[in-house]
């Protein structure tokens, strides 16, 4: 047992270049973990960790100290970030990391720069009355969800590591603890700038700015306008990042402006989930009790926030008040173009369409339209589709993902019709399908019996088989075909609740 925190032990440092640190105080809080009782590890990415360039020996043998936050290795300048929110359509002036302690930087075999930051490791100055600490079920979705994300090709934080604390944590319920250790291009969130300009600060809005263009977006220091640029590479980045969580059916849950990057990565995955029957209203988060984060509202919050954002930048932008708020709304006007480009673009893959036909939106739309009429599975649907494109034989496997079977039979005339005139072969067509439609994704039954596992037995063998299948989403793995099936009437998760 680990009664009291361990700093600077040999062996165990990770090349740690830190910047975030070097910024002016008033933008984080020096904060230290809180030591726990008995760390125990559940899980190393081993793979991570060395592309990481971090010690993949130190960390198996000092990995539940370290990621507990026992043990602060060499290096490290442990810090809870200041930021802001907007959280369900209010502001709060003050949020920050509660319970989250950003370690310190890494730059990865790439020349890429990290943050490595442990959730759940103890109070922080903005904790609001919290105890800082996470609990197994939180840390495990957390670790499974963004790790499919990475799997599936959409930019994400992602798990370095997950381990026990050997304490409870008290919520409705006495929980066992635990800490998960995430992995992010930067945690600089829309609500960072937000801290800042409800501060009147406007120095501090123009030396994070200056911040994040050097460490996301260097090409821009010579343009004639950076900060507009800014604003306008993030909107971009989002609008694509979005329309990628469609193709997928995820629904993120709570995107509150401190849940989004500025870097462009999927952020938060609490109360998150992927859709089973399509229902563009879906919504899982227990929290959202209007649907304000419902699925098919996402690329619209998303334009939300961006207009908080360009709120923060509009004294950088110009100096003259009604030239900066004309120029910045030229940009976020053009957010919706840019979704929908990236959306329709991405849709017409699903469906197998190399080119561009001005129809093809109507056939997409036919399309998602009769999956909501007819209690279709969205990611099933989409991959028996593509088993379709390359073989006719696949249509009554197809048609069995309708409530009735028959009432696909127009819009697959149309589609077959639309085929004809695209160039790919049928067999090219397939493999390209099978390519951005998900054989397996996350599904919440499965995520939660994974959960319910480890936290009531202490089995983590639901929780690594389902990381097994996950980590090749787009492979048919014959051997695990129960995970891509649909839950039965009596497994559906209906809630999802916010946790790290």
């Amino acid at each position: 047992m680990t009664s009291a925190l361990q700093k600077n032990r040999p062996g165990a440092a990770f090349p740690f270049d830190n910047s975030y640190v070097g910024l002016p105080p008033r933008f984080f809080a020096a904060q230290a973990p809180t030591a726990v009782a008995e760390p125990w590890l559940i899980k190393l990415n081993e793979a991570l960790a060395a592309e990481l360039r971090l010690d993949v020996e130190a960390l198996r043998r000092d990995g539940a100290a370290i990621f507990s936050g026992n043990l602060v290795p060499e290096g490290a300048e442990p810090l809870a970030m200041a930021y802001a929110g907007h959280q369900f359509g209010g502001f709060s002036p003050q949020l920050g990391d509660g319970r989250a302690i950003l370690l310190g930087e890494v730059v990865d075999r790439s020349g890429k720069r990290y943050d490595i930051q442990l959730k759940g490791a103890g109070p922080t100055p903005f904790s609001r009355r919290g105890d800082g600490r996470a609990a197994v079920g939180p840390v495990l979705r957390e670790y499974i969800i963004s790790e499919a994300m990475f799997a599936l090709g959409i930019p994400a934080t992602r798990a370095l590591a997950a381990v026990t604390t050997g304490e409870p944590v008290y919520r409705e319920e006495v929980l066992p603890g635990a800490v998960f250790t995430r992995v992010a291009a930067s945690h600089i969130r829309v609500g960072t700038f937000q801290y800042f300009a409800a501060r009147g600060d406007t120095d501090g809005v123009r030396a994070l700015a200056d911040y994040v263009i050097d460490r996301h977006y260097p090409a821009l220091k010579e343009a004639e306008n950076p900060y507009l640029s800014l604003f306008e590479a993030v909107c971009e980045r989002q609008a694509a990042l979005i329309a990628r969580w469609l193709h997928v059916g995820f629904i993120h849950g709570v995107m509150n402006t401190d849940n989004m990057t500025v870097s462009g990565e999927t952020i938060d995955f609490g109360p998150c989930a992927f859709m089973d029957a399509y229902d563009p209203a879906t919504v899982f988060s227990s929290i959202d009790q209007h649907g304000r984060y419902a699925y098919a509202n996402q690329p619209g919050i998303g334009q939300w926030n961006l207009a908080r954002l360009g709120e923060t930048l509009l004294p950088l932008i110009d100096a003259e008040p009604d030239s900066a708020v004309d120029k910045a709304n030229v940009v976020i006007k053009s957010y919706g173009e840019r979704f929908q480009a990236h959306w329709l673009a991405g849709m017409r893959e699903k469906i197998g369409l190399s080119g561009e036909e001005d129809g093809d939106l109507d056939l997409v739309q036919a399309l998602l339209s009769l999956m909501q009429a007819q209690g279709a599975d969205f990611t099933l649907t989409f991959r028996r589709l593509s088993d379709l494109a390359g073989d006719d034989a696949a249509e009554p496997e197809f048609a069995a993902s309708f409530r009735e079977p028959e009432a696909c039979g127009a819009w697959l005339t149309q589609w077959r019709e639309r085929l004809s005139r695209d160039p790919q072969t049928a067999s090219e067509r397939a493999v390209t399908m099978r390519r951005v439609n998900p054989a397996f994704i996350p599904r919440n039954h499965r995520v939660e019996q994974a959960i319910e596992a480890a936290v009531e037995d202490g089995d983590f063998s639901l929780f690594e088989a389902l990381l097994s299948v996950l980590s090749k989403p787009y492979d048919d793995q014959p051997g695990f075909a129960a995970y891509r099936e649909p839950p039965k009437p009596s497994e559906r998760v209906l809630a999802t609740f916010c946790g790290t």
